[in-house]
């Protein structure tokens, strides 16, 4: 079978458990029509580039599928029917990526490099107060 991604943008004011149920409901559509989702990524709420739907941010999810053509067709249908759902994009790919998707990536190496800036920042301040007191003593 064909292997796809899809990648949907659901609506600012859901909460997690909704856009949760999102994705089920996708995966569902898939597995009925005789496909199976590989995998399943939350990228969260992040900002939009252009306000879409007076939303200025979006949770994004994104699915890797295993699907007949029907099922995809069935899957973006559904998705435009939806009112949660405010954009979506499926492309057919040769494999799927190994591991954590790029974006997941991009935010491990986000929070690591603010780790490792914070504990900088806190050494240089500590070294800083030492030195001023020193001078005014």
């Amino acid at each position: 079978m064909p292997l796809y991604e899809h990648v949907f943008l659901a609506r600012q004011d859901l909460a997690q458990a909704q856009v949760d149920a999102l994705a089920e409901n996708a995966t569902k559509i898939i597995e009925d029509n005789g496909g199976k989702v590989v995998k399943t990524e939350t990228w969260g709420l992040r900002s939009l580039a252009y306000r879409i739907a007076k939303n200025r941010k979006a949770h994004y999810v994104m699915l890797d599928l295993d699907a007949p053509a029907p099922a995809i067709a069935e899957l973006e249908r559904q998705s435009n029917i939806n009112e949660d759902v405010i954009r979506f994009l499926t492309l057919k790919v040769d494999e799927h990526e190994k591991g954590p998707s790029a974006m997941m990536r991009r935010g491990e190496k986000e929070r690591e490099r603010r780790s490792d800036r914070g504990d900088r920042d806190r050494g240089e301040r500590t070294e800083f107060r030492a030195a001023r007191e020193e001078e005014v003593e």
